[in-house]
């Protein structure tokens, strides 16, 4: 990686994995929330997250176009994604990253 994107690097993988695990974590308190138990929930959290980022590395293609192929016409997953898109999850995310950034670079 050119060192001009050092900062960058450290934003978006330096922080990632606590990113990740937070995005797990909520996901799993979701399916308790739904009556799953704790440790069912947190193994699908992680599994889905693991299959997802397999897929998108394997297949190579981008995150948009898996999200379209698993996304059915008025189905659970879009009632899902309105919901993220609603409470500013890419916002958030993107935030995130900024802010990871901003202090790597001040360090």
């Amino acid at each position: 990686m050119p060192e001009v994107l050092i900062d960058a690097v450290c934003g978006l993988s330096g922080g990632g994995p606590a990113y990740a695990a937070m995005f797990i974590e909520a996901m799993a308190d979701g399916g308790v929330k739904q009556g799953l138990p704790r440790a069912t929930a947190y193994r699908l959290a992680a599994q889905t997250c693991l299959g997802t980022a397999k897929m998108i590395l394997e297949m190579d293609i981008h995150p948009g176009q898996l999200k379209d192929m698993v996304t059915s016409p008025g189905g659970t997953t879009i009632e899902g994604c309105e919901a993220l898109e609603k409470g500013g999850m890419r916002a958030a995310v993107m935030e995130c990253i900024n802010a990871g950034t901003e202090k790597s670079r001040r360090l």
